[in-house]
C-alpha cells in the first residue's frame, strides 16, 4: 500500500509526463526522484526535443538527481516514475542503486500508445549472433588488459 506521499511523488512524476509531452519535449514520460522527503532530481522525456534516444525521463531524472546529490549512486532515494521503466532505463535505475521505484502505469499501456519495448527483452534473450541488428566481437585480448589495470589501480573510485 501506497503512503499518501508516495501518492503525491507519483502525481507529479504524471503532471510532468502530462507537461513534458504538451510542451513538445518529448513523449509521455516524467520522473521524479526524492531523498528525505525533498525532490533531488526530476526530468519529462527529452527524447524528440534533444535528439537523444537516451534521454528518458528516468535517465535524466537520475542524472539531475547525481549531480544534486553530488554522488553516482541515489542511496536512499525513492524514483517516482509515471510508467513502469524500459530496459534501458531499468538498467540505469540499478546501477544508480535508489532504495525503491514506484511507477504508475504499466508496460502494457505505453505499447498501446506506441512505446512497445517487448522487442527489445526479445533481443536480449537471443545470442548476439542472432540479433537483429549485427554485432560482433573483435580484439578482445587487447581490451582485456585495461580491466586487469583497473583492478589493479589503488586509486579507482567504486561503483
Amino acid at each position: 500500500m501506497l503512503s499518501e506521499q508516495d501518492k503525491h511523488f507519483l502525481r507529479q512524476a504524471i503532471a510532468l509526463s502530462r507537461e513534458g509531452m504538451t510542451t513538445g519535449q518529448g513523449g509521455p514520460f516524467g520522473c521524479i526522484i526524492v531523498k528525505d522527503g525533498q525532490v533531488v532530481g526530476q526530468s519529462a522525456n527529452k527524447v524528440t526535443s534533444t535528439n537523444d534516444p537516451t534521454a528518458h525521463a528516468e535517465v535524466m531524472a537520475i542524472r539531475a538527481a547525481c549531480q544534486h546529490l553530488n554522488s553516482h549512486q541515489l542511496d536512499g532515494c525513492t524514483l517516482y516514475t509515471s510508467c513502469e521503466p524500459c530496459p534501458m532505463c531499468l538498467g540505469a535505475i540499478y546501477w544508480a542503486r535508489p532504495a525503491r521505484v514506484v511507477y504508475a502505469a504499466a508496460h502494457t499501456d505505453a505499447a498501446v500508445a506506441g512505446f512497445d519495448d517487448s522487442f527489445i527483452y526479445a533481443e536480449l534473450a537471443k545470442p548476439y549472433t542472432h540479433r537483429s541488428i549485427p554485432t560482433q566481437q573483435a580484439l578482445q585480448h587487447e581490451a582485456q588488459p585495461v580491466f586487469t589495470e583497473w583492478a589493479a589501480k589503488a586509486d579507482r573510485k567504486e561503483y
